[in-house]
């Protein structure tokens, strides 16, 4: 149940040219506390619980437990969660043996492109596609979480 992570930022958009599939997601949080983070998910007919507990260290690792939940459940979960629903495209990418998944956000955080690659351990090595850019590990400010409270539009204009 530990989820080892890295982000990036993303460069450009062909990823999209790349992508084999997208995933409209809508999320929202019931607690943002960075021990304890509660996300409920909906993607297309499917919805999700999720915990997940404080990163370690190195930014990329974390526990994490996920449950499927009826599609009308999350729908109720969402109306009651927090201020601050994302809602994104997740476009899933093959790299090699990995998939990179690649979140364009929308509303207050459109503009913002983050990929992600879950990998087995954490020091396995992978291929970065040429798209992929500067990496954002462990900066709490990328987190969904914290995009929920602090939106990308908010702080990109500081």
């Amino acid at each position: 149940m530990l989820e080892i992570e890295r982000k990036f930022l993303v460069k450009s958009d062909a990823y999209r040219k790349e992508a084999y599939d997208q995933i409209e997601i809508i999320q929202g949080f019931l607690n943002t506390d960075p021990e304890r983070t509660v996300r409920v998910r909906r993607t297309g007919s499917r919805g999700y619980i999720t915990v997940k507990g404080l990163t370690d260290n190195d930014g990329a690792t974390r526990f994490e437990w996920e449950r499927e939940i009826p599609q009308d459940e999350a729908n109720r979960l969402l109306d009651i969660c927090e201020k601050g629903v994302i809602r994104k495209i997740r476009y899933l990418v093959r790299s090699e043996n990995h998939i990179v998944e690649v979140d364009e956000f929308y509303d207050e955080n459109e503009g913002l492109v983050i990929a992600e690659i879950e990998l087995q351990k954490i020091n396995e090595t992978f291929v970065k596609p040429s798209w992929v850019g500067i990496e954002v590990t462990g900066n709490p400010k990328y987190y969904n979480s914290q995009l929920s409270k602090n939106p990308y539009q908010s702080w990109r204009k500081k």
